[in-house]
């Protein structure tokens, strides 16, 4: 008797979750149609995506095929692939020209675009940290002023800036380019670093007074590290930037043996006589493996920097 009672017991227990598992709704079946309709759209938008990208990499592969074509056959074989591929080009930039070498024009934009970056980095920094974490009588007007030289052509201080560089015989020497990037003049570096720090808590810059610390320990200790994407983003394209420059070098530096890569493309095209263009082109792949390999390097820390905008009190 026990023995059917605790049967039937355990069947009445079993029973409602029998009844749920039968009341459970079945998983929707997913429509054929539906499923093969975003199955074409995925393989449109992927053909899509591979059409764009053959046409914004196209001058580049042309580049890269075109440093092994000879010079006769610029203007008349049309085609990617070379007729006749050599390696003469590259022997011929190899060599340099003007006397210099080479590896001098690309000495001579490295160590303009290191400096760039240090200057504009450190500087920018400096007078970000004031804007944002300093009050001072003038705060606003200077903040408007220095925003203002964003919408200042770069032509219209160009003959003042040479008759004092030229006054203090800097001319011919790279302290006229890389001098300014010290002195935070690159507007839109500081406003982007400016915007970062703003969007901190003031509660860290309080704690670490309390703690005895100053403006600099604050920067140095606080600020930098939590800025970080921030100033790899400016390091990125001050590089960028400073190493595609040509009209500053052009400007202020008189000599061969001073000139950065942009100015040593210029000496592969005499308009007084021919031009070699088989150098011209491979010289410019050459100078361009710089910059690609540094942004590909950092392109992460690019993103992130432009993605995040800073930390959110």
């Amino acid at each position: 008797m026990s023995t059917s009672n605790a049967y039937t017991t355990s069947g009445a227990a079993s029973t409602p979750v029998f009844a749920q598992q039968q009341a459970m709704p079945a998983p929707p079946v997913k429509n054929r149609r539906t499923v093969k309709r975003k199955t074409w759209q995925t393989v449109i938008w992927a053909v899509v995506l591979l059409v764009l990208t053959a046409i914004v990499l196209y001058p580049l592969v042309w580049l890269v095929f075109a440093t092994f074509k000879p010079n006769s056959e610029f203007g008349q074989n049309m085609a990617i692939l070379p007729n006749s591929p050599t390696l003469d080009n590259y022997a011929k930039v190899m060599e340099g020209i003007a006397g210099v070498p080479m590896w001098r024009f690309f000495a001579n934009s490295l160590v303009l675009a290191v400096l760039a970056v240090v200057g504009t980095v450190l500087s920018s920094a400096l007078a970000a940290y004031a804007f944002a974490r300093i009050r001072f009588k003038g705060l606003g007007i200077l903040f408007a002023a220095m925003i203002g030289t964003l919408l200042l052509p770069f032509h219209v201080v160009i003959i003042p800036q040479y008759i004092i560089f030229n006054s203090l015989e800097m001319v011919d020497t790279i302290w006229p380019i890389v001098l300014p990037k010290f002195l935070a003049t690159e507007a839109f570096f500081v406003f982007l670093l400016v915007q970062f720090i703003r969007q901190m808590p003031a509660d860290m810059d309080e704690a670490a007074r309390i703690d005895g610390a100053g403006h600099v320990r604050i920067f140095w200790s606080i600020i930098l590290p939590l800025i970080k994407p921030a100033l790899i983003t400016c390091a990125i394209f001050a590089f960028i930037w400073s190493w595609n420059d040509f009209l500053g070098p052009l400007l202020y530096l008189t000599s061969p043996e001073n000139y950065p890569l942009p100015i040593a493309l210029r000496l592969y095209n005499d308009q007084t006589s021919s031009s070699d263009y088989g150098a011209t082109v491979t010289a410019s792949f050459v100078a361009l493996l710089p910059v690609l390999l540094f942004f590909l390097v950092f392109q992460r820390f690019l993103v992130d920097g432009v993605a995040t905008q800073g930390l959110k009190g």
